[in-house]
């Protein structure tokens, strides 16, 4: 089946159960050469049909996902979108679900295998995803360039979805954005943001990390990767250096980044690009922005793991801390209050100093942040919904990104079963529907199936096996323990 878009006509291939793909379509030029370090520009137009049945490549990195392609050097048509396309009876506009990958601003893409959009399609939705650029050339404070280019792709690309998406029988006035970890923190920024104004309506954002850096903590990270690279830290130094000398440059900042991190959270989880508050494509934190009702427009669904941070330290993302000395360390360093501290210990009596440690790290860079998204958000005036993900099988626990495969309806991916312990059983797959389920309701009409936050209480549906449950109200002494913590203080350190 043909489409038309306004670079030409494209090709895609047939799914299963009548879905089509189509993959890899260009929505903005290459960003190398002259463009490199700048703002998307629009894809060139080609003639007769594209031939799009398999993923652009993927932007530059050095991750080697399971299922996934990698980069390789030489890869520059990194800027794609993929289009999930259903049969349907009638000849109506379909609710548009937009898709931005996590992977902590560094690496991933569209093309990873729980990512696919065949499921969500079948529930009655046009799906998109994109690729775009992550790592320095998509993050890495630039004298002279603009901050945030990751960013800005998402946003040409979501202008894409408003110029071509009828054509593929989506409806490019109800368009839901959403996205995982780095892909939620990126929907948060967008809708702090005006590049993106008036292209969605509405917003999901899952496990959406706290960190975010001013232009002077982004210098000083450029700083460290040009010191690694052997250049000066200026515009001509860096465009001397190919994306994968960079590549290789930010890979050894982040390991070597130890007592003499950029911030104290970085001695212990060594992200080290994050979206720039630059005043410009990001005007402030997107709490703040939210809290002043910069985006009440739009519907917001937020979701977190409960256990987030055991994921990261099974793979061994982040620091290890075992011993009471090593906690305290921690404790100083991100100047948490004594009675956080105390709090924990007190709910974790006995618990190893391990669990404690990625307990209190998973509240301040994930949990506690995204649920104050959603309070903010309603407390502004803002249709929000918050959503916990509680369901565990052994080793793995209810940890970060363990939600996206059952969201997507995609339990049987690659990769899926080391996420959720091994092979789905039927009380799995029935919790599967109930997620994508309420994606697509959320998508369609705002609503996920479950109360709004208000300005004065929070409802909180709980994902889990055999089945869910609804907290009317989320009053739970960890929240309270969280109550007077600013994340201005958590940064700051």
């Amino acid at each position: 089946m043909d489409f038309r878009t306004t670079g030409g006509r494209v090709r895609g291939r047939r799914a299963v159960d009548g879905v089509t793909a189509v993959l890899g379509v260009p929505y903005a030029a290459p960003p190398f050469g002259a463009r490199r370090f700048r703002e998307p520009r629009p894809a060139p137009a080609w003639g007769g049909v594209r031939d799009c049945t398999a993923f652009g490549p993927v932007a530059p990195q050095s991750a080697q996902l399971p299922g996934a392609p990698v980069w390789r050097p030489g890869d520059e048509d990194v800027l794609t979108v993929n289009v999930w396309v259903p049969e349907r009876a009638d000849g109506g506009a379909l609710p548009v679900f937009f898709w931005i990958h996590g992977g902590a601003y560094t690496f991933g893409s569209s093309a990873q295998p729980d990512f696919d959009g065949a499921a969500l399609a079948r529930a009655g939705l046009v799906v998109v995803s994109c690729n775009y650029r992550v790592g320095f050339e998509g993050f890495g404070h630039v004298p002279g360039y603009p901050d945030n280019r990751g960013l800005l792709d998402q946003a040409a690309a979501l202008r894409w979805v408003r110029e071509n998406i009828a054509a593929f029988g989506g409806d490019p006035g109800n368009v839901a954005v959403a996205g995982h970890s780095a892909g939620g923190g990126s929907v948060a920024c967008l809708m702090a943001g005006e590049r993106a104004r008036g292209l969605f309506r509405r917003a999901v954002a899952h496990s959406v990390p706290s960190g975010f850096f001013t232009v002077g903590l982004a210098g000083a990270v450029t700083e460290r990767i040009a010191a690694e690279a052997g250049v000066l830290p200026t515009a001509e130094g860096l465009r001397s250096l190919p994306p994968e000398a960079l590549v290789a440059a930010a890979d050894k900042a982040a390991a070597n980044c130890g007592a003499d991190a950029v911030t104290a959270i970085h001695a212990f989880d060594p992200v080290i690009f994050q979206p720039v508050v630059d005043g410009e494509v990001l005007p402030a934190d997107p709490l703040d922005a939210l809290a002043s009702g910069a985006a009440r427009e739009v519907d917001l669904l937020v979701c977190h793991a409960l256990e987030e941070y055991r994921f990261l330290h099974t793979v061994g993302a982040v620091r290890e801390v075992t011993t009471e000395v090593e906690f305290a360390e921690f404790v100083a360093a991100l100047r948490l209050p004594v009675h956080l501290v105390e709090g924990y210990r007190a709910l974790l009596p006995d618990a190893p100093v391990l669990d404690r440690y990625l307990a209190v790290l998973g509240d301040a860079v994930f949990g506690e942040y995204t649920t104050r998204l959603a309070e903010q958000h309603a407390r502004a005036g803002g249709r929000a919904y918050l959503a916990r993900f509680a369901r565990g099988r052994g080793e793995a626990r209810p940890w970060h990104t363990a939600d996206v495969p059952f969201a997507f309806g995609n339990l049987d991916a690659v990769g899926a079963d080391f996420l959720i312990g091994g092979a789905p059983d039927e009380d799995d797959r029935a919790l599967s529907r109930r997620m994508l389920r309420s994606w697509a309701d959320f998508a369609a009409t705002g609503d996920p199936g479950w109360p709004a936050v208000t300005a004065g209480t929070t409802p909180v549906r709980y994902w889990a096996t055999p089945g869910d449950h609804l907290a009317a109200d989320d009053t739970s002494a960890l929240r309270a323990l969280w109550r007077d913590v600013t994340f201005g203080l958590l940064r700051a350190a």
